[in-house]
């Protein structure tokens, strides 16, 4: 059974979230390494019978201090709150992220946010988890005060993967590189771009290759090439097969980087309506073409390289 999941712009809770179990952090992603840190949570709501809840910042931080970093999230807001529903999660705290509280001291977040209005019997946070002005609090600031407030600090060791440690920031590298099975795998399911079907200039359909035409948002880049997806189309929850091309479209000098995605064997007109792509496998890089026929020919072979891919995922 799925729990309701409230969820706060600020941190005045309802009295019956108080005396809970409280995760911190940006979460972004929820990669396997979050998940664990969710997993341990679960085990002490059903020991300790208590509620859990998580308090996560819009911005993320290190985006609100570098106003020109606008590519960069592995998930968007919808995203993470729909995986945070599987982990049995009770409210959620969506922290704006604005001057005013960056300037909190962190002995003030410890005293007036967590203590007089949260109350936590339990605090979830990873080793390098960083809060207040100038991220002066830590892990060990969290701690000297677990006796005065009565509060107990949980940070279980991270997670590691071929002795790396399993990251947000390990996730967009490997994204950077195209390495998308790499990804899925840190992830523990396919890593996915949502947003609304845009009218593009109509260059695939003039060449017999209709696309429909995604705007990234905030979301992090992947490396620019062809990819083999799965593709959702508004609440339908059947995945249909396609291809997809994140880049600048190099043959036809686009300047702004695009997500176009060809459905198989569809032809709706679906403007306006919400997508959300799957990445299964990197196909190819980008290429710059002599000409249009070049690059049909290079499509159908894009084509059945991205249909064998996508049968080899989901035999």
């Amino acid at each position: 059974m799925v729990n309701i999941l409230k969820v706060y712009k600020d941190f005045n809770i309802s009295k019956k979230f108080k005396n809970s179990i409280i995760l911190i952090g940006n979460f972004d992603g929820l990669h396997i390494g979050h998940q664990k840190l969710f997993n341990i949570a679960k085990k002490y709501k059903l020991k300790k019978k208590l509620k859990i809840g998580v308090i996560t910042f819009d911005p993320i931080p290190k985006m609100y201090f570098n106003p020109n970093m606008k590519n960069y999230r592995i998930s968007n807001f919808e995203q993470k709150l729909e995986t945070m529903k599987s982990y049995n999660i009770d409210f959620l705290i969506n922290k704006k992220f604005n001057k005013k509280f960056s300037n909190t001291k962190y002995i003030n977040f410890i005293s007036n946010v967590l203590h007089k209005k949260i109350k936590p019997k339990y605090i979830f946070v990873s080793n390098n988890f960083r809060f207040g002005n100038k991220r002066e609090g830590d892990v060990n600031s969290l701690k000297k005060f677990e006796k005065i407030y009565d509060y107990k600090v949980i940070n279980p060791p991270p997670l590691k993967k071929n002795k790396k440690i399993v990251s947000s920031t390990l996730i967009r590298e490997n994204l950077s590189k195209g390495k998308i099975n790499v990804v899925n795998k840190y992830l523990k399911r396919n890593w996915s771009i949502e947003g609304i079907v845009k009218v593009g200039r109509k260059v695939g359909r003039k060449i017999g290759f209709p696309t429909c035409n995604i705007d990234l948002g905030d979301y992090i880049i992947s490396k620019p090439g062809v990819y083999a997806v799965k593709v959702q189309i508004g609440r339908n929850r059947k995945k249909l097969n396609g291809i997809a091309n994140l880049g600048y479209r190099p043959t036809f000098n686009q300047k702004k980087i695009l997500l176009e995605v060809n459905i198989f064997n569809f032809s709706k007109n679906i403007y306006n309506k919400k997508l959300k792509v799957e990445f299964i496998s990197f196909i190819r890089g980008e290429i710059k073409f002599k000409n249009i026929d070049q690059l049909k020919k290079q499509i159908d072979k894009d084509i059945l390289v991205s249909k064998k891919e996508l049968r080899k995922n989901y035999e």
